[in-house]
């Protein structure tokens, strides 16, 4: 049996006789409370209708509260507007300073006020006022072929458009300088006659590897019936990468390379590229190693720059005044080439087939398909430059 959880609040006492009217007798009890229980009072509602009005403030202390809350707002904007005044003003004077170093301001300008191209001992120098300009490695003076005299006068007005001599540590700003001094690196090292270090052999190791992943040999799949895009007129990109690579593979294969086959190494379906037939790597590799300095670091160039080695070797040809070991051609057929001259343009054009396709189709990406287009550009034209001359080539000393 659980134990009681409430407590009686009347206590019985002990029964004592107690008398009432009409004779019987009970027994008498006591409250625990003193105060008698109340019944409830049922008061009516005293008033009827809308509450009455919230109270109001004096009209003149409202006014003159009013002024004072514009006021405090106006002070604050005012404020507000100092203080970005004064973060505009210091960005703007960090931002001075930072331009002030940078473009070479004050003590930490140019040391050169102008730039010459002049011709001593058979070759050409570049000369900052009376200083000629040297290698940033070697410390060796920079000579140039008599036959190279625009090659000269691009890489004079590059360091004429210098501004301070630390931008001649930026290689982004001296393009042409850094391919020259390539060019040197490697005549150096041929004069050295020591296989350890030399840079011939890994230039051509490293451009061997773009045969096989070459850009003018992956072809896209044809175009199948139901890839019809009837919002595009003219020739597929197949057909695009046939006639570029049917070009330039019959041009290297006449002039460059006579007897060697180049096949695609992707066309379309395959995963994997296909190898060359034997004997082709091997020609390419002997042309490779024969060139000149300047038409190796030219080809090294472009290859990288457009990850095509069979458009670099024929830009090369088509513009190197030592021939690039090319095969003599007829004056018909030398006319004839003339009128169809692979320039830089053309390279570019033939090395961006799929991206100008893509852009074509859906559009550029604002700096970056254009700037791409225009350092591919940039950096063929400095190989047309480098490996280009009057055709009185003579070797650097």
């Amino acid at each position: 049996m659980s134990p009681a959880t409430r407590l009686c609040l009347v206590l019985p006492l002990r029964p004592v006789a107690c008398r009432v009217a009409g004779g019987c007798t009970r027994a008498a009890t006591r409250a625990i409370h003193s105060n008698p229980a109340q019944p409830a009072k049922v008061v009516p509602v005293y008033g009827t209708g809308p509450p009455p009005e919230p109270p109001q403030p004096d009209p003149e202390f409202t006014a003159q509260e009013r002024e004072q809350r514009l006021a405090r707002r106006r002070r604050q904007a005012e404020l507000l507007n100092r203080a970005g005044d004064l973060k505009a003003l210091k960005q703007q004077q960090q931002q001075d300073a930072k331009n002030t170093k940078t473009s070479g301001g004050g003590l930490k300008r140019r040391f050169w006020k102008d730039v010459h191209v002049r011709e001593v001992n058979g070759a050409l120098e570049i000369h900052l006022d009376t200083r000629p300009l040297r290698h940033p490695t070697t410390k060796s003076i920079i000579r140039l072929p008599a036959s190279k005299p625009h090659l000269a006068h691009a890489l004079a007005l590059e360091w004429d458009n210098l501004v301070s001599a630390q931008q001649a540590t930026k290689q982004h700003l001296i393009p042409l300088t850094s391919l020259i001094c390539r060019a040197l690196d490697i005549a150096s090292s041929d004069s050295s006659n020591t296989t350890e270090g030399s840079i011939r052999p890994t230039i051509t190791t490293t451009l061997l590897r773009y045969l096989d992943t070459d850009s003018l040999l992956c072809l896209a799949p044809p175009p199948a019936p139901g890839d019809h895009d009837p919002a595009r007129d003219g020739p597929s990109l197949r057909t695009r990468q046939e006639q570029a690579y049917t070009s330039t593979v019959s041009y290297l294969t006449t002039r460059v390379w006579p007897g060697v086959s180049i096949a695609p190494v992707l066309d379309g379906h395959s995963l994997f590229p296909q190898p060359q037939q034997p004997g082709t790597r091997e020609v390419v590799q002997g042309w490779i190693t024969s060139l000149s300095p300047f038409e190796l670091a030219g080809l090294e160039r472009a290859t990288l720059a457009g990850k095509s080695l069979l458009a670099a070797a024929r830009l090369v040809v088509e513009w190197s005044e030592e021939g690039a070991h090319a095969r003599t051609i007829s004056a018909d057929e030398e006319r004839g080439r003339r009128k169809e001259r692979y320039g830089v343009e053309e390279a570019a054009r033939a090395v961006s087939l799929e991206v100008d396709w893509q852009t074509g189709r859906w559009g550029e990406v604002e700096d970056t398909h254009d700037v791409e287009k225009e350092d591919l550009r940039r950096q063929l034209g400095s190989v047309v430059l480098l490996v280009s001359g009057n055709g009185t080539a003579s070797k650097s000393s």
